[in-house]
């Protein structure tokens, strides 16, 4: 990471699960970044070598371990030390310019939170329609974890991090979030991988997305989610 003497550390949480391939290039980006950062990888109990390559990284992330993702996210963020938290998918990637908007919106102390503006992979007619539709849904304070959730400190252990959910853990949690204070969508954008989303068809993937939520407001049980979707999937 580019060196940045003053300013406030951000913490950067990854939750992995058998990310063996993504690790490397993951954690060679964030290398890259202008900024006060460290990472923490927590790791589930991955079959493959996800934390031993962590470990040996050059860039030297601090590694845990927990079970589930809930538990990895509150185990990531119980070992970091920054005065915000950025919570990262394997297969997202942050502008590089992210710790120059974390630390104008830190600057703002009636933000507690938010996330990054999202693009999608791939600059094909799919990916744009997605990143629209998530646009779309980001201004009405609907966003998920793909998209760099990030948070103050003080702010997620008032919370009290993420509930331990079969599904949807991070959407409860930018629920409980945006009641807390106010929020905001930085710049960038980040961008995630489109893939996982491609063999099911643009239709069926927003169909999921507003379903699943749907019925879990509707007070269906994350474990019956859980099920839907890995059909869905």
């Amino acid at each position: 990471m580019s060196a940045s003497r003053t300013g406030p550390l951000v913490s950067i949480v990854v939750p992995v699960l058998d990310e063996a391939v993504a690790i490397p290039a993951l954690l060679d980006d964030l290398a890259e970044l202008y900024g006060r950062f460290e990472v923490v990888v927590a790791d589930g109990g991955s079959r493959d070598a996800s934390a031993e390559m962590a470990r040996e990284h050059p860039l030297g992330p601090r590694v845990v371990t927990a079970r589930g993702r809930a538990r990895q996210l509150n185990a990531g963020a119980g070992a970091a030390r920054g005065e915000a938290l950025v919570f990262l998918h394997a297969d997202t990637r942050l502008p590089y310019d992210a710790y120059t908007s974390l630390c104008r919106a830190l600057r703002d102390h009636e933000i507690v939170g938010g996330n990054f503006a999202l693009r999608f992979d791939g600059g094909d007619r799919f990916s744009r329609a997605l990143g629209a539709w998530y646009a779309v849904q980001r201004r009405l304070g609907i966003y998920y974890g793909d998209s760099a959730v990030w948070v103050r400190r003080g702010t997620f252990e008032a919370l009290g991090g993420y509930r331990d959910l079969a599904i949807m853990d991070d959407y409860d949690f930018v629920r409980r979030l945006e009641r807390r204070g106010r929020t905001v969508c930085l710049p960038g954008p980040a961008v995630t991988s489109a893939r996982r989303w491609q063999r099911i068809g643009l239709g069926r993937t927003i169909a999921s997305w507003v379903v699943i939520r749907w019925l879990y407001l509707a007070g269906v049980s994350p474990q019956r989610l859980s099920a839907l979707y890995r059909t869905a999937r």
